[in-house]
Formats: structure tokens, C-alpha cells, sequence
């Protein structure tokens, strides 16, 4: 069964966005965690090139 946000998406009013997952190392462990975004399909670029 899909999550709530993914069937969103498949929608005619959830075409213009994007379901982004950004993977993080932590400096202090040196574990990784994801973030989760839904933003819109032109901003995917940018999402992935700005630092955090």
C-alpha cells in the first residue's frame, strides 16, 4: 500500500511536484539520515545544489 504522500502525487493536481530525498552524514556519529521533501517539479534542481 502507497503512502499517503506518493498517491498525492499520482494525481492530475500533484503533477507539478516532486517527492525529494536527501541523504546527510553526521558529523558528530558518522551516520546518515534522510530527509523528505515534497516541493514542486521546477525547484528540484535547486533542492539538490543548496547546501544544509
Amino acid at each position: 500500500m502507497a503512502k499517503k504522500v506518493v498517491a498525492t502525487l499520482k494525481t492530475s493536481s500533484g503533477k507539478g511536484f516532486a517527492k525529494v530525498i536527501r541523504m546527510q552524514k553526521s558529523e558528530k556519529t558518522g551516520a546518515y539520515s534522510f530527509e523528505e521533501d515534497v516541493i514542486s517539479a521546477e525547484k528540484v534542481k535547486d533542492y539538490f545544489t543548496r547546501k544544509k
